[in-house]
């Protein structure tokens, strides 16, 4: 698929929002992904960079000129629209009430009315901006049995894009063409 024929093509009703993350290199690790996966849009906020930058082309391979993307100074003004838009806003942080990915078949967040879904990527120290949560629907996490309790967040990201993949295709019967 050309680059041109992915702009056209239809998406997964998914929005991806970077919360100042501080790696170039994770950047473009979600961009790829978000390739892979036909997100609708990329949320560059903060001091997440953006593209063209030689460092987030190197783990993109290019992603970056296919996914769509805009840049927000105030991650809670993008989530805030986001909202207003009609999107359910889901943080990918550990909290009491999380909904913990893979513990059951269907995840209670995707509302066949909304128009998709926006997940909240936070920084690589920080997490997701306290000033954020409580615009979300919810917060999703992903259960971890060994002696550590965080992933990377370009990691996170895959992870959570593939459920929400699996979430969404069949919730909302995207039919995705595929190259097979």
């Amino acid at each position: 698929m050309t680059v041109e024929e992915f702009r056209e093509s239809e998406k997964l009703p998914l929005v991806v929002v970077l919360d100042n993350v501080r790696s170039l290199n994770n950047i473009g690790s979600v961009f790829r992904t978000s390739d892979a996966f036909r997100v609708e849009r990329i949320c560059l906020c903060g001091i997440t960079a953006t593209p063209p930058h030689r460092e987030i082309h190197k783990t993109a391979l290019g992603a970056e000129e296919s996914v769509a993307w805009s840049y927000h100074e105030d991650t809670v003004e993008c989530v805030r629209k986001l909202k207003e838009d009609g999107y359910g806003i889901f943080a990918v942080e550990q909290v009491d009430d999380s909904i913990k990915l893979g513990m059951e078949k269907r995840l209670p967040l995707i509302e066949k009315e909304a128009s998709g879904v926006a997940i909240i990527l936070g920084n690589e120290i920080e997490g997701v901006q306290e000033d954020a949560l409580p615009l979300c629907d919810g917060c999703l996490e992903i259960p971890q049995y060994g002696t550590k309790h965080s992933l990377n967040v370009s990691c996170a990201a895959s992870i959570v894009i593939w459920e929400m993949f699996k979430q969404l295709k069949i919730d909302n019967n995207t039919q995705l063409v595929t190259n097979q």
